[in-house]
Formats: C-alpha cells, sequence, structure tokens
C-alpha cells in the first residue's frame, strides 16, 4: 500500500491513520480521499479492534483543498466531492470502533472526518465549523446536523461561528477535553481498554446503535435481537472468552 498524504501505522491491535499533509493544514485533496479509503480497508484487513484518526501539524483539517479545486472542471469537481462523501462513509462504516483524536482547526470536510467516527476526543484548543455556504459551496449539510441539531448546525453553517472543544461537547459532538500534554496517556487507556473488551461484543453494539439509530423503535429492536442471536450461536467458545475476560477485568481494578 503506498500513501502519499495519510500515514498509516498498526500496533497491539490499534491502527492509527493520520492525515499527513502539513503544509497544507490537512486540507483535502483527491489523493487524501483515495488514501483514506485505503487506509480504512487497511484497518479492515488487518482487523484492527481500535482505529484512531489523527492529524499531523498544527491542526486537524482545515477543510477542503481550494487551490487544487480551482484548475479543475466541473466533472472533476462532481468527482472530487463524490470520492469525499466515500472517504468519509468507509471512515463511518468501519466495523471497529473509531476515534477522532481532533487538535486545532476542524474545518468543513475536517469536521466530516471527524463526525465519521464513533467518537471525538479533542485537545482544548480544538474547534469545528463547516462555513460552506459562505464560501459558495454545498457541503457538511447532513452528518453534523444529525449529531448538533438542525438549529445549531444553521448556525455554524450560516455564519461561520467555531464552536470551541468546550461548546461542542456540551453540544455532544465531541465526548471527551484531554489536554494535550496528557493525550498520549489517555488514549493508551483508552486502547488498552477496548482491548481486552471483545472484538465481536463491540462490533455487535456498534452495528445495533448505527443500524437502529435510523430505524423505528420495532425495527432498531430486531436489529438488537438479531445481534443477541449472533453473540448466542458462538456458543461455549464464547462464554469461555466471556468468563476470561471478565476474570481480566476484575483483576484490574
Amino acid at each position: 500500500m503506498t500513501l502519499t498524504t495519510v500515514r498509516y501505522g498498526l500496533a497491539d491491535g490499534v491502527a492509527t491513520i493520520t492525515l499527513d499533509r502539513p503544509q497544507s493544514r490537512n486540507a483535502l485533496n483527491r489523493a487524501m480521499c483515495e488514501d483514506l479509503l485505503a487506509a480504512a480497508a487497511a484497518a479492515v484487513a488487518d482487523d484492527a479492534r481500535l482505529v484512531l484518526v489523527r492529524g499531523a501539524g498544527p491542526v486537524f483539517c482545515a477543510g477542503a483543498d481550494l487551490k487544487e479545486r480551482k484548475d479543475m472542471s466541473v466533472d472533476e469537481v462532481r468527482n472530487r466531492r463524490l470520492r469525499g462523501f466515500a472517504a468519509y462513509h468507509a471512515l463511518e462504516s468501519l466495523p471497529m470502533p473509531t476515534v477522532a483524536v481532533v487538535h486545532g482547526a476542524a474545518i468543513g470536510s475536517g469536521s466530516e472526518i471527524a463526525a465519521a467516527c464513533d467518537f471525538i476526543v479533542a485537545t482544548p484548543d480544538a474547534t469545528f465549523s463547516t462555513p460552506e455556504a459562505l464560501w459558495g459551496t454545498v457541503g457538511a449539510t447532513q452528518r453534523l446536523a444529525r449529531v448538533l441539531g438542525k438549529r445549531l448546525a444553521k448556525d455554524l453553517m450560516f455564519t461561520g461561528r467555531k464552536l470551541t472543544a468546550e461548546e461542542a461537547k456540551i453540544a455532544g459532538l465531541v465526548t471527551r477535553i484531554i489536554a494535550a500534554e496528557k493525550l498520549d496517556a489517555a488514549l493508551a487507556e483508552l486502547a488498552a481498554t477496548i482491548g481486552k473488551a471483545s472484538a465481536s461484543g463491540l462490533r455487535q453494539a456498534k452495528r445495533c446503535l448505527d443500524q437502529g439509530s435510523e430505524l423505528d423503535p420495532r425495527g432498531a429492536l430486531a436489529v438488537e435481537l438479531l445481534a443477541i442471536e449472533e453473540n448466542l450461536a458462538q456458543g461455549a467458545q464464547g462464554q469461555d472468552s466471556w468468563r476470561n475476560r471478565m476474570a481480566g477485568f476484575k483483576g484490574s481494578t
């Protein structure tokens, strides 16, 4: 796998996808769309237990690469946007837990990439904004609106307002704010906790939460019942593994 705009690494079952265009503030271009697709596929092939999505340099992602877009035809712009949607979807549909680790600005596509992950850990300097409409383009109108609610999403889109890490936490976009100097230790602890858990149980729970949130209560319950049946079908081997994990959790407390 040859990546030019993203770094991919795997250590102790944790895959790290790092946006790596710091000279362009990690702006999303066509190559990065393709690299994100490849990195997500690699995480699946490696059977990673956890995926972290990070940014190199001073910001997480400054949005779409507008310099690249200047020389594109209408068809090329359309195709690039579709590849961006494909990249977001690839992250969002990963079967294992995914965590965006956001520092500095997450603008437009950066907010989309972060929101495509299961939850966001941010440093206090993180900000989130979606100024596409002010720039005369369309984007970031769906995913964040489902998380933040329609009115706050409109405020960000129509005014260019930046949510601070604390505001994003209150709004439900960010789940944890961690000081930069404590970030690596906190991520290691998070990875260790997830590493002790049942990989299949985590994936089943993620599937239930993601699919169930798009359904009515009856349909959502059907999704969970199917997952329960799948879980039970794992049989005695799964029960033994569960007992061993519980013993491990008790020993660590």
